[in-house]
């Protein structure tokens, strides 16, 4: 059986992020960017599409580094 290769986890690099805009919009609103994150989620349509994909990101990224912590 062939080993399979696998392919370096690179895709953030490829992703146009704009770095602290979630933050900076939680801010204004006088809230955490968790916070921003959970109303974001719980009802997108109140929220523009850039909002809701940033949301997303930082759900996976906060995902991604407790996977991480766990490991070590």
């Amino acid at each position: 059986m062939a080993e399979e290769k696998k392919k370096p986890n690179k895709w953030i690099q490829k992703a146009d992020i704009k770095e602290g805009a979630f933050t900076a919009k939680a801010k204004r609103k006088g809230i955490t960017s968790a916070q921003l994150q959970e109303n974001v989620l719980a009802s997108p349509e109140k929220y523009d599409e850039r909002t809701v994909k940033q949301a997303r990101l930082r759900q996976t990224l906060v995902g991604l580094h407790g996977k991480k912590k766990s490991k070590e």
